[in-house]
């Protein structure tokens, strides 16, 4: 029997349209999208679930959920990204949740967490379209709070997280609870700031460098863009990665101990972890003649006090001061060409004495950390502040930066915000972790 023509034809136009249509999902899915669906991935609907209205396509969309569990409380975040074709995520919508106290806190009775944990889980349960929850990861990183704990009171409490976060509807694996080293602390950090001031998307834009300041450790990230600082650099200063179908080149150092708590600590003439024997004191020229009070730091209550009158207090206090930091931090000498974002206590500083503005932020000289010591230790001679340590702390944080290789000129961005966004490093874990959650499950 023959086959009309118009029969002919549109079975070879047919045969055409399944052809295309079968490659382009073949090259869809070979294409190294962070947040493509891979095989495995099931979007975990339940009976009587059903999208929230107003979604974005699902195809398109991605949360990922990432706890912060600092030292002195426990953060949540919920992000919801947009993946657009051959570009760099974006990011729709930030949920922020905060509660006190610290992880650390329950070293004695684990047990003790959960609660806290189950009460930032429902926020991320409100945040997160019920259909998506198996899969969306989920993660914990606690920080230097954590490092400081003995080996074992650290492993019994993140055993408890683990233990909350598998009985919860969210994508979770063996990694998604852990202590986050001071490089990786470094680096996300770094992510989310040249994310979220657009080096991603514009590849025009030149990235810029981050300053971290905690508790307990202080970190420096930047891509180098002369090649003697890749070559010249202490091992493992240096490292590569691949995110956003580019591999990136830092440099990126975490100093454990000099965090400003920490640091101060040292300059008092305490040491890490030895609580003073009864009736001890410190005795510092970094604190007002006269003063005596206490001062709590990783559970331990330190009686200090301040020499008497005498020396002036900045010179004597700075000799202190470049004594502890001798030799403890490595110079980059590039950095001091880059621009640099500061955060924490860089920013809380400087609110302190009025430099910036606590909510927009601002940008300062170095030398206005200087100067700012000068006029509050040499206020101090006079009368007690309200801060006793303000005077200790501009003068390291000072100190700290000429040490790191930045001139009295250098200008740096303080900022708690960008776009409304936590300047934390939760942003630029979230999509690390979210990428390798998603390359584990395209190799199921």
């Amino acid at each position: 029997m023959r086959v009309p023509k118009f029969a002919s034809a549109f079975l070879f136009v047919a045969c055409v349209v399944a052809y295309l249509t079968y490659v382009k999902r073949h090259v869809d899915l070979a294409k190294p999208s962070l947040f493509q669906e891979p095989p495995g991935f099931r979007s975990g609907e339940r009976e009587g679930c059903q999208p929230a209205s107003g979604d974005l396509n699902h195809s398109s969309l991605q949360y990922g959920i990432m706890f912060d569990a600092g030292s002195t409380g426990t953060r949540i975040h919920v992000f919801q990204f947009v993946q657009e074709v051959n570009e760099a995520p974006k990011l729709a919508h930030e949920t922020f949740r905060a509660i006190k106290p610290g992880l650390s806190a329950y070293a004695d009775d684990p047990d003790k967490c959960t609660a806290g944990l189950q009460e930032l889980l429902e926020v991320a349960k409100s945040s997160v379209p019920c259909v998506l929850w198996k899969s969306t990861p989920l993660a914990l990183k606690a920080t230097a709070g954590l490092r400081l704990l003995p080996g074992e009171k650290a492993t019994n409490l993140l055993d408890k997280v683990r233990e909350t976060f598998k009985a919860s509807p969210f994508l979770t694996g063996e990694d998604s609870v852990s202590i986050m080293d001071g490089i990786h602390e470094g680096i996300s950090a770094w992510i989310t700031v040249n994310f979220l001031i657009g080096s991603f998307h514009n590849p025009e834009k030149r990235t810029v460098g981050m300053l971290d300041l905690g508790g307990g450790s202080t970190q420096i990230t930047f891509s180098p863009r002369d090649e003697k600082t890749i070559q010249t650099s202490p091992v493992g200063y240096i490292t590569s990665f691949q995110m956003f179908n580019s591999t990136y080149t830092l440099y990126s150092h975490s100093y454990l101990g000099l965090g400003l708590m920490s640091a101060r600590l040292a300059i008092l003439g305490g040491t890490e972890g030895q609580p003073l024997e009864k009736d001890q004191e410190l005795v510092s020229p970094c604190l007002a003649p006269g003063y005596r009070g206490q001062w709590e730091h990783a559970e331990a209550v330190y009686t200090v006090r301040g020499q008497k009158a005498g020396e002036p207090i900045y010179e004597s206090c700075l000799q202190k001061v470049e004594k502890m930091l001798y030799r403890k931090v490595k110079k980059a000498e590039e950095a001091s060409n880059m621009d640099f974002y500061a955060f924490s206590y860089y920013y809380d500083r400087a609110v302190d004495v009025g430099l910036i503005d606590e909510k927009t932020g601002g940008n300062i000289k170095m030398n206005d950390y200087i100067e700012a010591a000068k006029r509050v230790c040499s206020g101090m001679e006079v009368t007690a502040r309200e801060n006793p340590f303000l005077c200790l702390d501009l003068t390291y944080i000072s100190v700290l930066l000429q040490e790191l290789g930045f001139s009295k000129e250098n200008i740096f961005k303080l900022a708690r915000k960008i776009d409304n966004v936590e300047t934390s490093w939760a942003l630029g874990a979230s999509f690390q972790y979210t990428a390798q959650s998603v390359e584990r499950l395209r190799s199921v």
